[in-house]
């Protein structure tokens, strides 16, 4: 007897719906968003239970209150809304989904042993960006008044006196806030790195992962929290979508027909781009670690690659996303097999690929 169970979540209600297995409404109801009434209420529902919700801010939490409830939970991507909404609605038709399988897309929202981390991670991304926010302000100030600061001078201890002395003194006391904020905020983002790489420690695979070229410890700290594990992915190409290295083509006007009156497929102009449904952080990640080792690794295979890829007439910045992607499939590779990164074997299969 299985039980579809639809529900919409807001910060002080949630909707939950039921349907059977042949989609005939059995019922709904409104709980408030705390762990007991949603557990309770969730334990009242007879039968196989079956749960989705939509991703949200609540979704993290939900998925992990109500997975022990139920015999599986589905997080889907928020769709565009169109037609009558409300959240009864919503609720129910995220349930009949659920059950004739018409969810497309699912966010994969279990942490594993990787919850600390990934908060450690969560922070300190966001004091980054809120320290280089600062920064474009405090540039922003000495540019409004005819002082342009190029590169870091304006932000070290030393340097910023002579960079303050040319503003009026009207516009001193603002910059000497924003400067204050600055510190503040790079203070607390040095704990928060040393934090998350105490933190990282704990787990062997950080010790694997970071020996991937260009990716170090502490893209490796950033990095483990989001995969969690390898086995969502069933291949190196689905890692690459994921990480929004897959290409996506697309034409149109495909098929033409012949003075026999046979269809044949047109040689059309393909056009091509990376998945744009991808997850922004892994991208960065593999995109910067795949320009560490153009710049900096010339020791390493992947360099000597990307060198003769260039040779071999590939434009540059395709160049880099293949040695991206190979930087990808090093690291599923190595979390998979537990094995240390080796150079030689990566350059043994390099050599064995036809020129």
């Amino acid at each position: 007897m299985d039980r579809y169970i639809g529900l919409d979540a807001h910060a002080s209600s949630c909707t939950l719906a039921v349907i059977d297995s042949r989609g005939k409404r059995l019922g709904s109801s409104v709980v408030a968003t705390t762990a007991p009434t949603l557990i309770e209420a969730v334990r009242a529902i007879r039968g196989r239970r079956h749960l989705a919700l939509e991703e949200g801010t609540l979704a993290g939490w939900l998925y992990e209150v109500l997975t022990p409830e139920v015999n599986d939970l589905v997080v889907a991507a928020v769709p565009e809304s169109r037609g009558p909404k409300s959240d009864e609605r919503d609720a129910f038709h995220m349930a009949d989904e659920l059950r004739t399988g018409g969810i497309k897309r699912t966010v994969y929202k279990a942490r594993g042993g990787y919850a600390a981390l990934g908060y450690q991670a969560k922070v300190y991304a966001r004091l980054v960006s809120d320290s280089v926010r600062v920064m474009l302000r405090l540039k922003s100030l000495f540019r409004s008044r005819g002082v342009f600061v190029r590169g870091d001078t304006g932000y070290s201890l030393g340097g910023r006196r002579a960079w303050i002395a040319q503003l009026p003194p009207a516009a001193r006391p603002a910059v000497a806030l924003c400067y204050a904020e600055l510190d503040a905020l790079l203070a607390v983002r040095a704990q928060a790195a040393t934090a998350r790489l105490a933190e990282a420690r704990h787990h062997p695979v950080w010790r694997l992962v970071r020996t991937c070229p260009g990716l170090g410890p502490i893209r490796s700290a950033l990095l483990i929290p989001i995969v969690v594990t390898p086995a969502r992915f069933r291949s190196k190409r689905a890692f690459w979508s994921y990480c929004g290295l897959g290409l996506v083509t697309r034409s149109s006007a495909d098929w033409v027909r012949t003075a026999s009156g046979h269809w044949v497929r047109a040689r059309v102009p393909l056009t091509r781009g990376l998945n744009p449904t991808c997850h922004r952080t892994l991208k960065y990640l593999f995109k910067s670690a795949a320009v560490t080792v153009i710049r900096r690794a010339a020791d390493e295979p992947l360099y000597r690659h990307y060198q003769a890829l260039l040779a071999g007439g590939t434009k540059p910045h395709l160049a880099a996303l293949t040695i991206a992607r190979q930087l990808a499939t090093i690291v599923l590779a190595l979390w998979r097999t537990g094995a240390r990164y080796d150079p030689r074997q990566l350059e043994r299969r390099i050599a064995m690929r036809p020129a």
